[in-house]
Formats: structure tokens, sequence, C-alpha cells
């Protein structure tokens, strides 16, 4: 993709796999990298692919100038899971940036937080209200108001949900009609399984796969 090109996505998605490789005779899994763009008229394309040791900041940064330097500029919000690396490789490089954490991953980590079995039912219907509250103002007072009702029956889980759910609601400050297509990293999740199905005939790599632009 042309340098200019870049500069027509809005939103970017960040996402990253991993595949085994052969190196020196020892077969070690290196993290894919993948970015991939929604234009102003939704179109999604995959904006690039970067072959790496692993997750680390200095990877993801690596990954984050090349976009930069091809012309990635005006994005209105990354999405992605909560990687470590990542996070602080996006606060590097697109400081200005808002970030919406992925509601699903938010979903599936809340449950790790529930001390009781019979309990996670309910909570997956909390937080999946705060999600689909009709704006972001209703989103933080039912947060509130979760956070509040599991203080004495979950203590960790009230504090875990204080701390990370305000980290999914970024998509509020997004017009209505674009806040599906931003709560969560399942469309490049799609691509990433379709990357697996295909690299699984290959099993190892006997070289690291080439990255691509």
């Amino acid at each position: 993709m042309e340098r200019a090109a870049l500069d027509r996505f809005r939103y970017v998605y960040l996402d990253a796999r991993y595949e085994n490789v052969r190196e020196g005779g020892v077969v070690i899994d290196q993290a894919v990298l993948v970015a991939v763009g929604v234009s102003e008229s939704g179109k999604r394309e995959v904006l690039g692919v970067s072959v790496e040791l692993s997750e680390a900041e200095i990877h993801w940064r690596k990954f984050l100038h090349s976009l930069q330097h091809r012309g990635l500029h005006g994005v209105q919000m990354f999405i992605s899971d909560d990687h470590a690396g990542l996070k602080a490789a996006r606060k590097a490089v697109f400081p200005a940036v808002p970030w919406q954490r992925c509601q699903y991953h938010l979903q599936q980590n809340a449950q790790k937080h529930v001390p009781k079995q019979e309990m996670k039912l309910q909570v997956a219907a909390d937080i999946r209200n705060i999600f689909n509250a009709p704006d972001g103002k209703e989103a933080e007072r039912l947060l509130s108001k979760t956070v509040a009702s599991y203080e004495k029956t979950a203590p960790r889980l009230s504090n875990w949900m204080a701390e990370n759910i305000p980290e999914g609601l970024t998509v509020f400050k997004l017009p209505a009609k674009h806040r599906i297509r931003t709560r969560t990293t399942n469309g490049v999740e799609r691509l990433n399984k379709e990357i697996k199905r295909r690299t699984r005939v290959v099993s190892i790599f006997p070289n690291s796969p080439h990255a691509c632009d």
C-alpha cells in the first residue's frame, strides 16, 4: 500500500499471533504483528504485517513507526487487547490517539476474577449492560453501580472492574453508527484465524516469514 493511502484510515485494529519458526536449528515462536484499518467509507484493509521475535514494546514500536513513516496519521482510535508491550509502544508513537480496549476480551478477563461459578452469568450480564448503554454517561453510571454491588461479595472483581472496564468505554466518544465496528478486535481476529488456517499446513516455517506492507 502506498504511503499516501494510509491517511484514509480513521480506526486501526492491532493484534498478534504466533508461528513456529526454525532458527539456527531450534524451533521458536515468532510474533506476527498485524494492523487492519477502517476507512471513512467503512472499508477494512490490512495496513501491514511484521514478523518479530515477540510482542515486546521494542517490536511493536518498530511496527508502529513503520506505519507512521508510510503515512499513517489522522487516526481517531486504536482498538486492541491489553498487550503491555503494545500499550507502551502506542503511547510512545501515537500518544494523542485514544485507545479502545476490546470489550470481548474484557468480558473474558472478568470471569477470571469471579469467586463463585454461580455468579458468572450475572457478572457477564452486568458488564454487557454497561457496554450496551446508550451513551457514555449512562455507561459510567452503570459501571459505578456495578462496582459498588460487588464490593462485599467479590471485592477483587469489584476492584478489577473499576480499574479495567473504563478502558472499554472509549468507544462512546465516537458517533453511535461507528461504535459497532470499534467495540472489539473481532475483525482482525477473523483475519488471524484465516492466516492460521493457511499456515497450519506448514506447521514449522524453515525460516522467518517475510513481513509485508
